[in-house]
């Protein structure tokens, strides 16, 4: 059947890595791009609620909104991507983002914020899913590190701008910044995806061999796929992990202001700036470094044998903010623990996904995976109802970190024998 396959499939030569590595770098910069609309949201929230007077919970369905549709619409756009190519889709998305927060520019109803981070969302989505599906198809040799630096151009692209958000909402208004970042996000993205190209058969190297690598010889199809149970296990443990990083990352500044250390100014290594300014500024790098890292991690020791390392030090960061996190200095330093221990899901369960599924329809069922993270944002604004009810984050925390403490269990002990069974089967089929 293999013999078949070759002699009638139109091959072309090998690519070199160079090239390999201009498309994963196209691809690392709109995810760039994109950043802003989830990790530059957590500004606007205190200026919002000023002007509006709207209670906080009410505002952060906003957020989740964005999240939702960022993410259950990519097995939609990953099987445009998989048809058409990736260039269609990251120019739709590059103007759905612009116009996004466009409208949240012009937004004087929660419905209208709503509106403006549900369009974000699906321009966000379209960016997101292209780009980290190309990856993978582009390195099956190195899918963890291909996937973790470009997920990490989401995670860390908003460092940058964490300083010149705050200072435009101080100087000019969240309006006014809503508008000129969308804008200049967006055609930025448009200009790129000019540049994106998926590859042809041959033009990349062989799967990978290595015996801590479980990697399939079989390319399943996405309606198999979702009638595997493996897959579900994998999706409950992305929900799970996912939902206390989304929590932190959508109330980071809640948080720090209701402990009374947002605004008390830290020095680490030489450097001064509030607690709040810090803690976000250092998340976002750390969230970024942690993906290619982790990634890579993986690709030598294996993908399980990393999430149960990773997903326990997410448990443990968790648990030591809540003890600790009253303090500035330990603030910054716990938070950023806890977002390095967390953006690893992003490189580690779409690689996961690719090595038990195959790499020809790897954007829609990494993206079918993906979807996780919109059903882990359900659970962001339960958070902020049980924050209000009780007066303190106590109990979101405490299951924030029994929930990694389980995922990290899951992927060592059940995870990794079965995954085991099913890559043999298929490889055997």
């Amino acid at each position: 059947m293999t013999d078949m396959v070759q002699t009638t499939a139109p091959t072309t030569a090998r690519v070199s890595d160079t090239y390999r590595w201009a498309q994963l770098a196209i691809g690392v910069g709109a995810m760039v791009m994109i950043a802003n609309y989830q990790y530059g949201w957590t500004f606007f929230v205190p200026d919002i609620q000023k002007k509006f007077g709207w209670d906080r919970a009410s505002i952060q369905w906003a957020f989740t909104l964005f999240v939702l549709f960022e993410t259950w619409l990519v097995p939609i756009e990953g099987w445009f991507v998989d048809k058409y190519g990736p260039r269609l889709v990251v120019l739709v998305g590059g103007v759905l983002c612009a116009i996004g927060w466009a409208i949240n520019a012009q937004a004087t109803t929660l419905n209208g914020y709503y509106l403006g981070m549900i369009v974000a969302g699906i321009g966000a989505g379209g960016v997101y899913g292209t780009c980290v599906g190309n990856a993978l198809k582009w390195f099956p040799d190195k899918r963890g590190l291909a996937a973790g630096i470009t997920a990490a151009g989401f995670g860390a692209g908003s460092a940058l701008t964490v300083a010149p958000i705050q200072a435009m909402i101080k100087d000019s208004g969240f309006q006014t910044t809503f508008l000129y970042f969308g804008l200049g996000q967006g055609l930025i993205i448009c200009i790129l995806a000019f540049f994106l190209l998926a590859p042809k058969a041959g033009q990349v190297p062989n799967v990978v061999a290595n015996a801590n690598l479980l990697q399939t010889r079989r390319n399943y199809q996405p309606t198999e796929v979702l009638r595997q149970p493996i897959f579900w296990l994998m999706y409950f443990m992305f929900v799970i992990v996912g939902a206390g990083g989304l929590m932190v990352t959508a109330n980071l500044k809640p948080i720090a202001a209701d402990w009374k250390v947002d605004n008390v100014p830290v020095t680490l290594m030489a450097v001064t700036m509030t607690a709040v300014t810090f803690a976000a500024t250092i998340d976002r790098v750390l969230n970024g470094l942690t993906r290619p890292f982790f990634g890579w991690i993986s690709d030598m020791i294996g993908r399980e044998n990393t999430m149960f390392i990773a997903f326990g030090m997410e448990g443990f960061g968790i648990w030591m903010l809540y003890l600790w996190g009253h303090d500035p200095i330990w603030f910054v330093l716990l938070s950023g623990f806890v977002f390095f221990a967390w953006g690893e899901i992003y490189s580690l369960f779409p690689s996961t996904c690719t090595d038990t599924f195959g790499a020809k329809f790897a954007t829609t069922n990494a993206g079918l995976l993906y979807t996780a993270k919109g059903t882990a944002a359900l659970l962001v604004p339960i958070a902020n109802y049980m924050q209000q009810s009780s007066g303190t984050w106590d109990s979101v925390f405490i299951i924030a970190a029994g929930a990694n403490i389980l995922a990290s269990l899951l992927a060592i002990a059940v995870l990794k024998p079965w995954r085991k069974v099913v890559v043999s089967k298929s490889t055997v089929a």
